[in-house]
C-alpha cells in the first residue's frame, strides 16, 4: 500500500483527530513525509471548540503570597532553587477536559513532577509536589512559585510547603508574564502533542504526556 493511502486510512480510522505527529509515530513514517501527504490530501485534524476552561480561580478569598521572584530571587541560578508550578487543560474526544499539573525547575527547565486528573483540586498539585520531592529534585528552602489559583492557595498545600521549609511565591494579580515559563512549556507541549486535535481519553493523554516528559 502506498504511503498516501496508509496515511489516509490511519487518519480516518482515528476519526480525523490525529495530526501528523501521531500518524507518523503509528505508521513509522517520517513526520515531514506525513505532513506533505496530509497537505496534499487536505487532511486536517478536527478543530476543538473555542471554549476554554478557566484553570485559575483567584477569586477565592484565601491568603495570597508575595511574588518572591520580584524581590531578588531572580538572582538564584542553581538547580532546585526555584520551582515553577501551573495547571493547564487537555481536550478529550468526548468534548470534556482533563487537567495537567506540572512543577518545573526554573533553572534547568526540567519537569520535576506532573500528574493528569479529571478535576482540578488541591490534591492534584499536592501529588505533583510530593512526586518531585520524593525524587529529590527540590532543593532545601526552595521557592515554589505559582499563580494565585485556589489549588495553590488551599490550606493543605500551604501547610505542606510550610512544614517542609519551602518558600511559597505567587504571581501578581492578572499578570500572566509572572508565570511565563510554565505557560511557554504548556504551549510547546500542546503544539507538539495535540496539533489542535484531541486526546482519545484520559489514559491516552497520560500515555502521550508520559512519553513527552519522561522520554
Amino acid at each position: 500500500m502506498v504511503r498516501g493511502e496508509r496515511v489516509r486510512e490511519c487518519f480516518e480510522f482515528h476519526r480525523c483527530r490525529y495530526g501528523s505527529r501521531r500518524i507518523a509515530a503509528e505508521l513509522s513514517i517520517g513526520r515531514a513525509t506525513v505532513q506533505k501527504i496530509m497537505r496534499g490530501e487536505n487532511l486536517r485534524a478536527i478543530q476543538p471548540k473555542r471554549f476554554k476552561p478557566n484553570t485559575t480561580d483567584s477569586a477565592h478569598g484565601l491568603p495570597i503570597c508575595a511574588n518572591l521572584l520580584q524581590s531578588g530571587a531572580n538572582a538564584l541560578t542553581g538547580k532546585g532553587e526555584v520551582m515553577i508550578g501551573d495547571i493547564t487543560y487537555l481536550r478529550l474526544a468526548d468534548g470534556s477536559f482533563c487537567y495537567l499539573a506540572c512543577l518545573q525547575d526554573k533553572f534547568t527547565r526540567r519537569i520535576v513532577g506532573w500528574k493528569i486528573a479529571k478535576r482540578m483540586t488541591a490534591q492534584l498539585v499536592i501529588d505533583v509536589f510530593l512526586q518531585a520531592r520524593k525524587r529529590g529534585l527540590i532543593g532545601k528552602n526552595a521557592i515554589i512559585h505559582t499563580d494565585r489559583g485556589s489549588q495553590y492557595a488551599a490550606v493543605e498545600y500551604r501547610r505542606l510547603l510550610y512544614i517542609g521549609g519551602f518558600r511559597q511565591s505567587m504571581s501578581r494579580r492578572g499578570n500572566c508574564y509572572d508565570n511565563a515559563q510554565a505557560e511557554s512549556f504548556f504551549s510547546r507541549l500542546k503544539a507538539e502533542l495535540v496539533e489542535n486535535g484531541n486526546f482519545e481519553s484520559v489514559e491516552d493523554a497520560c500515555s502521550e504526556v508520559f512519553s513527552y516528559i519522561e522520554g
